[in-house]
């Protein structure tokens, strides 16, 4: 096994590109994060939401499928965009050395050809969907090209994050109902606190490596305050289900679904450690698990109404 065909430092162990995939491939699918599903995870979830909160019973799977498939070659272009840019700081950090373009793997040539793939099949799917949906695609386009540079030029990266990550929950909506409602604002403005509060978590992986090469980060702006802003976080996240529940007339077991999904939140920050690596990545990955309790939730609240 070569240097650059080594896993990356924040991939599953058994993650199943590193096990599975042809060796042509690997470097792509790695500049993709498929070895890292859990960004497609949090970049699908708030579209699964909405799609839900937007059905009259249960959600459509079609658009659900869409969604999926736009959310993995989205996410994917996305990273692949942030490692052109990052290609520089990525070499000069542990965590993110062996990534594909800073170790060699993939030439920035190459790089660019697989973002523009990406975005073919990520604008096929943008215009099988509703007029509405289409114009606000479009329009997330300047949010995401600017996102990599904030971390140069703020301490809150984090909230151009939040903004681009859930803007999928505009997008559901608008999927289904060629529209936006109150009840999606609010799910949208909640779900961009959650955001921050787990991409901070994640931050303090880097804190050290970040304040050494001069790169911003919330957990660098927090450090030992984060957790009392994280109930702020997250407090704003649980507020913004509770505020979307109400405008969307969700039916009484939505709000236990909320709890539940509370309690996760609460846990994440009891237990938080910011000087603990692998506690911080693992926390940080168990926000799919609140994801999925949030969307349940969502589909019961409009089918048990």
């Amino acid at each position: 096994m070569t240097d650059t065909d080594e896993r990356i430092a924040d991939a599953p162990p058994a993650n199943w590109v590193d096990r599975y995939a042809p060796a042509f491939a690997r470097p792509y699918m790695k500049l993709a994060r498929l070895d890292r599903p859990i960004g497609t995870w949090l970049l699908l979830l708030p579209c699964l939401w909405s799609i839900a909160l937007a059905a009259d019973d249960w959600p459509d799977v079609r658009l659900m499928v869409l969604f999926a498939i736009g959310s993995v070659v989205m996410r994917g272009a996305g990273c692949t965009y942030n490692d052109i840019v990052d290609r520089d700081i990525d070499g000069r950090v542990a965590r993110t050395a062996l990534r594909p373009i800073p170790s060699g793997a993939v030439s920035l040539a190459q790089a660019f050809a697989f973002l523009g793939f990406q975005l073919l099949v990520g604008l096929a799917i943008l215009l099988s969907l509703s007029t509405t949906a289409i114009e606000l695609g479009f329009a997330s386009v300047l949010l995401i090209a600017i996102y990599p540079w904030m971390k140069r030029i703020t301490y809150w990266p984090q909230i151009v994050l939040g903004l681009v990550f859930n803007w999928g929950v505009l997008m559901g909506y608008a999927a289904v109902r060629d529209g936006l409602s109150l009840a999606s604002v609010l799910l949208y403005l909640g779900a961009i606190g959650w955001t921050i509060g787990y991409d901070t978590i994640y931050a303090h992986q880097d804190k050290d490596d970040d304040a050494l090469i001069g790169v911003k980060s919330s957990a660098l702006k927090l450090g030992e305050a984060t957790r009392r802003w994280l109930w702020g976080f997250y407090g704003a996240m649980v507020l913004g289900l509770v505020l979307s529940g109400l405008a969307g007339h969700m039916g009484g077991i939505y709000f236990v679904g909320v709890a539940a999904a509370t309690a996760h939140l609460v846990w994440q920050t009891w237990t938080l450690e910011i000087n603990n690596g692998t506690r911080c990545l693992m926390l940080f990955r168990s926000n799919r698990d609140f994801g999925l309790i949030v969307f349940a939730a969502i589909v019961a609240g409009r089918v048990f109404i």
